[in-house]
């Protein structure tokens, strides 16, 4: 699958000397959805900002669709559509005129269908002739969506479209999100909502201090990267663990009557029937068992606790 956005030894230093960003490489495909996750502070809004020509890098080179997001920016930026996290909108203009303003700035022709289709999607169709100051905080960030997609961007940018958004409102956006991917338009979200991430995600890119210290693809990061767990009921509690048992990962509970094997899948010798088979051979009959994986968000968190070079 060919690359939308490339992004080649991007740096950004602020005057204070914060260096926001250090060395991104990065590609993002072609009608993929690509989760950037990172804690607060690790870069995600400023890597968004420098690829939409927003934030001017300090060194390196973004290209989108081709263009070079500096010496390019007119038609680098017109393919991009972004939903910034702040709720900035024009208090006492109409849903209407608002979203069909943004298609004007980008010098696009009138198109009432396509504005209609746009605010039914995003159920602000019954909203167009209201005053963006009498719309809740829910529907005004649809109107920044409506905005954001009133010019038909080939990449859509969404920096915490679901932060302060009632349950159902989030699942209005992202039913239009996978309703966007399917016509080919590439969206790159950052959002506090891992779940969501794991949901929605192709690919998942973390960022942390500046640095981006992982890109995978969704399932393969968790096959790679997921921690199992079996727990075994045991017939017989146990006082502690048999000889031979020591060095493997198992942790005794409730009592001793409840066993917990911890494993990676990666590694070969490991896993339910090699556990299973050595607790056999030292005498320990479970008598129910279970398994747990790791979520996206175990995987987060570890990896932004670990030091990177």
């Amino acid at each position: 699958m060919s690359a939308i956005i490339s992004v080649s030894g991007l740096c950004k230093t602020y005057a204070s000397g914060l260096a926001a960003l250090k060395h991104i490489d990065l590609e993002i495909r072609r009608g993929e959805i690509f989760a950037l996750l990172g804690p607060n502070g690790a870069g995600k809004t400023t890597l968004i900002g420098t690829i939409c020509g927003i934030v001017r890098p300090t060194s390196g080179s973004v290209r989108v669709g081709g263009h070079d997001i500096v010496s390019d920016f007119r038609a680098a930026r017109a393919l991009i559509g972004l939903v910034p996290q702040e709720l900035t909108t024009d208090a006492f203009e109409t849903v209407w005129n608002t979203v069909s303003f943004s298609r004007g700035l980008f010098g696009k022709p009138p198109d009432p269908a396509h504005i209609e289709r746009v605010l039914k999607d995003l159920s602000l169709w019954e909203k167009k002739d209201s005053r963006l100051m009498t719309l809740s905080g829910g529907m005004k960030r649809r109107v920044l969506i409506a905005k954001a997609l009133s010019h038909e961007p080939q990449v859509l940018f969404l920096d915490e479209p679901t932060a302060g958004v009632d349950v159902s409102l989030r699942r209005d956006m992202w039913a239009l999100v996978r309703r966007l991917r399917e016509t080919g338009v590439t969206v790159i979200l950052t959002t506090h909502y891992i779940e969501e991430a794991e949901q929605m995600a192709d690919r998942v890119g973390v960022i942390n201090r500046g640095e981006l210290i992982l890109v995978e693809d969704k399932a393969e990061l968790m096959r790679k990267l997921g921690k199992k767990q079996l727990t075994l009921q045991l017939a017989e509690p146990l006082a502690a663990l048999p000889p031979g048992l020591e060095d493997w990962p198992l942790a005794l509970g409730k009592g001793g009557t409840e066993l917990t094997y911890t494993y990676d899948a990666r590694t070969s010798g490991t896993g339910v029937v090699a556990v299973l088979q050595r607790l056999a051979a030292a005498g320990i009959v479970p008598t129910d068992l279970h398994t747990t994986e790791s979520s996206l968000e175990d995987i987060f968190v570890s990896l932004v606790k670990e030091p990177h070079a």
